[in-house]
């Protein structure tokens, strides 16, 4: 007889019997097409939707890009052209940035053809224009390399909206170059006229010059101005082909609506100099017009205190309830005997920049100043400052368990004043940060000293 060997046996039964093991198979079988089946119509990681197409061929399956859906892979290729789009439009704008520069300007200062003087009036803050624009691209190309080093091939790392919020003060330099505009080409025009030797050197480099794609001055001082108008649109691309969801869309949403308000702000101060001509117009709301008038109280401020636009952060803005009382002893007698008048107040703090470059994003430096700026509600289309800016580092602010609703800043040896928001978190969110930076700018302690006596001595009054 021939020995059955031990592994026949365990094949023929497994220690299962055969019942057992067809119905194991038959499960296991209906196991796996049920995986097939959630794996073929699994929802989309995009939408959530369970639309996507049930593929037969393997390999189809392996190539297409999981868990997306028709709709929401036709949104992502979108997403990438419009984000490829802001990139290369963003580059061919600082190219001919350069060209202004290293083609008519530099030549016409070392000809000798203009004055220094008149070069500004021509091309204005142009080479901030350029600054702003190579490190606005190199972190946009940054972000692009990385996102393909990482196998992003989609961009969907890329947050175009953050960078553009990152960058936000560069609209105050656009705003700069529109607004002379109009003078700017008036001059050239004029200039043209009597500068025979102008006249000739613009004509050949127009004729003879193949960089300048025979093109006319002119036409490369409108580039910041198509460009500052085209971000709008630029940015409803990509917000149009970004879910919701996305991490970014906040922040586009955010970008456009700040790109588009001072677009607006550019228009009413152009009508405001008496210049004819506007940038394109956006429909308004009320979200608009509230940003508009803060660009233009920050931009009084800014002028007021005389600081440099990238060593001022503007910490709070906004209404605040304001009264001067005649004493000391307000507390007693309660603030419904003040007189309290409405006021946009801003608190702005003058940061010492770490860096040379204005646009790094490092760790702010320590406050060199910081002040409040009391300015009137707008008349006749203006605002009008109340006073001189308060400087923090002359002023104690305190407030009374008695008198919770309110504040009260005390100028050294000048004046008191009391503050309160109509609503009450809001004044003590004010009462905080006003507090927080006074006491960085100096001795608390000796600034207190300085008060008169009857002041400290106050039981009510703490800091």
């Amino acid at each position: 007889a021939i020995p059955t060997k031990s592994a026949d046996v365990e094949r023929a039964d497994s220690g299962i019997g055969q019942m057992p093991a067809r119905k194991w198979r038959s499960r296991a079988s209906e196991m796996l097409s049920s995986l097939q089946a959630w794996e073929a119509h699994r929802p989309c990681t995009d939408c959530g939707e369970r639309d996507l197409p049930v593929e037969t061929d393997v390999q189809n399956c392996n190539q297409r890009r999981a868990d997306l859906c028709e709709k929401c892979r036709k949104r992502r290729t979108e997403r990438k052209e419009s984000v490829l789009e802001f990139v290369n439009t963003e580059a061919s704008y600082g190219e001919d940035l350069r060209i202004i520069k290293e083609e008519f300007y530099l030549p016409m200062q070392a000809a000798g053809l203009l004055s220094q003087e008149q070069l500004q009036g021509i091309f204005s803050n142009i080479q901030e224009l350029i600054d702003l624009n190579e490190n606005f691209l190199e972190i946009l190309q940054e972000e692009i390399d990385q996102a393909f080093d990482q196998g992003d091939d989609d961009l969907m790392t890329v947050c175009i909206g953050e960078i553009f919020l990152e960058f936000v003060n560069m609209l105050p330099a656009f705003q700069t170059y529109c607004l002379q505009q109009s003078s700017s080409v008036n001059m050239l025009n004029a200039l043209e006229k009597e500068k025979e030797l102008l006249r000739i050197f613009l004509n050949v480099s127009q004729n003879d010059n193949t960089a300048l794609r025979r093109m006319n001055l002119r036409s490369f001082l409108m580039a910041p101005l198509q460009r500052v108008t085209k971000y709008p649109l630029l940015l409803s691309r990509i917000i149009k082909a970004t879910t919701e969801y996305h991490p970014d869309h906040g922040s586009l949403r955010e970008a456009k609506s700040r790109i588009e308000s001072h677009l607006e702000h550019i228009n009413m101060k152009t009508k405001q100099e008496g210049n004819t001509w506007t940038l394109r117009s956006f429909r308004q709301d009320s979200k608009k017009k509230r940003e508009v008038i803060n660009i233009e109280m920050r931009e009084t401020a800014l002028k007021t205190v005389g600081w440099l636009r990238e060593e001022t952060r503007f910490v709070m803005e906004g209404s605040l309830q304001l009264a001067q009382p005649p004493d000391g002893q307000w507390v007693k007698k309660g603030s419904k005997t003040l007189k309290f008048q409405n006021m946009q107040v801003l608190l702005l703090v003058n940061m010492k920049r770490v860096s040379e470059s204005s646009l790094e994003s490092a760790e702010p430096g320590p406050v060199k100043d910081a002040v409040l700026v009391l300015i009137r509600d707008k008349n006749n289309g203006k605002f009008h400052l109340l006073r001189e800016p308060l400087r923090l580092s002359n002023c104690i602010v305190s407030t009374d368990p008695d008198c919770d609703d309110t504040f009260e800043l005390i100028e050294i040896r000048r004046e008191a004043f009391v503050f309160r928001d109509s609503d009450r978190a809001r004044t003590h969110h004010w009462f905080r940060q006003i507090r927080r930076y006074s006491r960085e700018l100096g001795s608390w302690k000796k600034r207190r000293n300085a008060l008169p006596n009857i002041m400290i001595s106050t039981p009510h009054t703490r800091p």
